[in-house]
């Protein structure tokens, strides 16, 4: 499955993609798969744009913790609900 290219817009990248469709989409998985990966290649993007200057990506980085967030509290509920979830 093509990852889709990072967006310019940080808040594109707050939502995670479901990770239960990005892990059966692979072959294999592993504990370090992503379903952010979007919004942590946009965070990169955005500092390869600003010659690494973090403060031009404070949006992109949030944007990020905010998808990690709201993908571990979609974790703890299916856990909770007794659905299974990948890792």
């Amino acid at each position: 499955m093509p990852t889709p290219s990072p967006s310019n817009s940080p808040q594109d990248n707050v939502k995670p993609a479901d990770y239960k469709d990005v892990f059966a989409a692979r072959q294999s998985y592993t504990q370090h798969t992503d379903p952010c990966e979007q919004a942590a290649k946009a965070s990169l993007s955005c500092m390869d744009r600003n010659d690494y200057n973090r403060d031009n990506c404070m949006d992109f980085f949030q944007a990020y913790r905010d998808c990690k967030k709201a993908w571990l509290e979609q974790r703890r509920e299916d856990r909770r609900a007794g659905r299974p979830t990948p890792i």
